[in-house]
């Protein structure tokens, strides 16, 4: 049965409203980045008078942004890596074995993202410096410190999400690979993680962009060699002036390799969310 003709225009009306309130500001975005300053602090035109790329230049020598763009890179990669390994074998051991305390586990891995982040601030910043001044290992300030931080937020989603990915998997599968031969860690490799590439892809994908756009904890736990790029675009406003053209065009490139890596694992990332929040 067709649908009415008010309801098919009432879609259209509300899904063109919803495109112009989305494209709207990156429209204001790029087209801001290619302006002159003086240009982008004046009256604001949506046609603009003249354009430039100067500002897609200037921004890697107004501040530091290729070291930032590594330390981000460095990491929100090695964050993503050590969060999807953890959550893997954690994951499969919650979804294979049965043990004394595993309700209790689950519940409290899931119980973890009820808290906000700015209540961890301090006492992360206590115990990095403490075990800093006890041991002589700086996390406080490091990208180690960072990445252990940015764990302890995307850890317990990941585990959470791939235990319920994992479930999806038939146990039969893992059985004809003790049959085989294989044991328990090589039936995961060989047999689950396979299966599991998309909720895997899932947890890797919010791993990243967790680690990657995180101002808070990078603002505090970080120092002038080890700065990220969501802190360094402060760089960009000095005492004197704002240059919201390069702020603008280093967003826009900063954003680059969230946007390109969800686009190329987008059907990967909706078959894993899905999967993982209906088991």
């Amino acid at each position: 049965m067709a649908p009415p003709r008010s309801f098919l225009w009432s879609r259209r009306i509300f899904l063109t409203v919803l495109t112009g309130f989305v494209l709207v500001p990156v429209y204001v975005m790029v087209s801001s980045s290619l302006k002159p300053l003086a240009d982008v602090t004046g009256k604001f035109r949506w046609l603009p008078s003249g354009l430039t790329v100067r500002p897609y230049i200037d921004i890697w020598s107004t501040v530091p942004l290729a070291k930032y763009f590594v330390n981000s890179l460095i990491v929100a990669g090695a964050a993503t890596l050590c969060s999807v390994v953890i959550a893997v074998f954690a994951a499969y051991a919650v979804s294979r074995y049965e043990f004394r305390g595993k309700r209790v586990f689950t519940v409290t891995v899931l119980s973890t993202q009820m808290f906000p982040g700015i209540l961890f601030l301090l006492p992360l910043f206590l115990l990095y410096v403490n075990i800093g001044n006890a041991t002589g290992v700086a996390l406080f300030g490091s990208r180690g410190g960072l990445i252990l931080t940015y764990l302890t937020f995307s850890l317990p989603f990941s585990i959470w999400m791939l235990i319920g990915y994992f479930d999806s998997v038939p146990r039969d599968l893992d059985e004809a690979a003790l049959v085989d031969g294989c044991g328990p860690f090589g039936a995961l490799l060989r047999i689950v993680v396979p299966a599991a590439v998309p909720g895997i892809v899932a947890v890797a994908v919010y791993a990243f962009m967790t680690a990657w756009g995180e101002v808070l904890f990078a603002s505090v736990m970080t120092n002038d060699t080890t700065r990220t790029l969501a802190v360094g675009l402060q760089g960009y406003s000095t005492l004197n002036d704002v240059y919201w053209n390069q702020i603008m065009a280093a967003s826009l490139v900063v954003s680059v390799p969230v946007v390109a890596g969800f686009l190329l694992l987008q059907r990967y990332l909706v078959t894993g969310l899905t999967a993982g929040a209906v088991k």
